[in-house]
């Protein structure tokens, strides 16, 4: 997420609600929580939701986070006559943020994102073929004491093919309060045997304290094979394991 005045004040720094990955880690000795509840629209009477996905990271030096997602998704068709539901475990992704280098004039702070998602660790109607490995670089540059932009370059792959998924994503990030900020993103994955998916969204973050964040985001799609629309609501929280 996007978030600029707070960063040296010791808040919490997350990679959610927006698909704009944040540069910040995890500090040492600590673990953090980032959960979210989404629905999303496929196309019409086809929804994904996911109750919930968890990000779950721990800092392990001023370099490295480990990081853990598992997601439940449900797929719902809804017909004129009859409606079809599934449920299940997606696959686990294992990874990590390495941090590679700080701000400097126009050089953005930069850290590197990867995961593999493991076919069989998921329910049965979910498990790919192989091994699904996903990166990207997330960078992110101060514009003003209030105002940041991030954005974030990657691939992935789906398990099934050899055919890689590039990402792209694009949020300026903007302070309202001490407690409240907002973004508006573009983003979209681009793959060379479909049509790509380009979308818009928006959401905004409160603080309650230090360590505990709430957000809300909604966005929608702008080309055709991008989903109608998502909506999504998420809360994050850290706490340290142990002295210095």
């Amino acid at each position: 997420m996007v978030r600029i005045s707070f960063a040296q004040e010791g808040k919490i720094e997350t990679d959610r609600p927006d698909q704009t990955e944040t540069p910040f880690l995890t500090p040492k000795n600590w673990i953090q929580l980032e959960a979210g509840f989404n629905i999303q629209q496929n196309i019409k009477n086809r929804f994904e939701y996911l109750s919930p996905t968890l990000l779950s990271k721990i800092g392990i030096s001023k370099k490295i986070e480990l990081r853990l997602i598992t997601s439940v998704v449900t797929n719902k068709v809804k017909g004129s006559f009859s409606s079809f539901t599934q449920t299940g475990l997606a696959p686990v992704e294992l990874g990590a943020k390495v941090f590679i280098c700080e701000e400097k004039k126009i050089m953005p702070k930069t850290s590197l994102i990867f995961h593999f998602a493991l076919p069989k660790f998921a329910s049965k109607s979910f498990q790919s073929n192989k091994v699904a490995p996903n990166f990207r670089f997330v960078m992110q540059n101060t514009l003003s004491k209030t105002v940041g932009l991030g954005y974030n370059i990657g691939g992935e792959w789906d398990g099934f093919t050899n055919t890689p998924t590039w990402i792209y994503t694009f949020a300026p990030g903007f302070t309202l309060s001490k407690k409240w900020y907002g973004y508006i993103e573009a983003f979209g994955f681009i793959n060379k045997n479909e049509s790509p998916q380009h979308s818009i969204d928006g959401g905004l973050g409160y603080f309650l304290n230090d360590n505990i964040k709430l957000d809300v985001s909604s966005g929608f799609g702008i080309s055709k094979a991008a989903p109608n629309w998502y909506f999504s609501l998420g809360g994050s929280i850290r706490f340290k394991t142990k002295s210095k």
